[in-house]
């Protein structure tokens, strides 16, 4: 039987250098099965999608006209490809050799799974966080915490933590900096929620999934490079703002009780949201 057709879909901006390494990464070292790239510019202002142009002139290349935000940018590029599987990679990622044929084969191992994720690693080898549990108050104070001690833990600390996050195992989301879905699981749910600009959208998508009934694997045993960070730093107060507006979108869809103390935190330190 033949392997499932891969898209991958790489949502930019102003991420040129990023990006542009990422696309190397990929045609480098590509799946061993029928594959294609598409690139969706949230409008960038550096230059991103002339460049991607200039040097990958067969790629697919999508110019928005605004920055539509993430989440419906992805839906964007998924909708313009057919293939069974679709992977979400961040342009801020690089692959290597034999890794993105092991992230699919991992999910076509488990017919009740429609998501898979990598382990996530810095460009200096160090782990991030890219799964845990559903957020909530009580979830997000654990998920800093971990994050917080796996970077600068005691040395025992960080050890257990990282042996722990080399167990294959479900889980409730994992990171979309790199998400390999099944099409048919994507569609069923609506895709990627729009009201998320920014941040929280991969954990919405895979609640609505396991919601749907199916699983998220988490995959250790594939490692994707992630550099983190790079096009969110061009902006950072816009990005606050949106990661907070998307903060308390995902609130007040599954936490509605919770909705009001969040808005009522942020306002306390001068952050506000806007209404969903």
């Amino acid at each position: 039987m033949s392997a499932a057709a891969l898209s991958i879909v790489v949502v930019t901006f102003n991420a040129r250098q990023d990006v542009l390494a990422c696309l190397h990464s990929v045609h480098a070292h590509p799946p061993d099965r029928p594959w294609q790239l598409v690139v969706v510019d949230n409008q960038s202002a550096d230059g991103t999608p002339e460049a991607v142009a200039r040097c990958w002139p067969a790629v697919p290349l999508l110019r928005l006209d605004e920055n539509v935000g993430f989440a419906a940018a992805n839906n964007i590029g998924i909708r313009q490809t057919s293939s069974e599987l679709i992977l979400l990679l961040n342009s801020d990622t690089l692959v290597d050799a034999g890794q993105l044929e092991a992230l699919c084969r991992a999910l076509e191992g488990q017919p009740g799974a429609a998501v898979a994720g990598p382990r996530l690693v810095d460009d200096t080898g160090r782990q991030e966080v890219s799964f845990g549990p559903m957020i909530s108050p009580l979830g997000e104070t654990r998920q800093k915490l971990r994050a917080r001690l796996l970077a600068d833990g005691p040395a025992v600390v960080r050890r257990r933590l990282a042996a722990a996050m080399v167990r294959r195992q479900f889980v409730d989301w994992v990171s979309g900096a790199c998400l390999l879905v099944r099409r048919g699981a994507a569609e069923q749910v609506g895709l990627l929620d729009e009201r998320y600009f920014m941040y929280c959208e991969d954990v919405d998508f895979c609640a609505a999934l396991r919601t749907a009934g199916h699983q998220v694997l988490y995959v250790p045993e594939v490692t994707v490079t992630h550099l983190r960070g790079r096009s969110r730093a061009t902006v950072p107060t816009l990005t606050t703002r949106r990661y907070r507006d998307s903060q308390l979108a995902f609130y007040r869809k599954h936490h509605p009780g919770w909705a009001w103390l969040l808005r009522w935190y942020l306002a306390a330190r001068h952050i506000t949201g806007r209404r969903s």
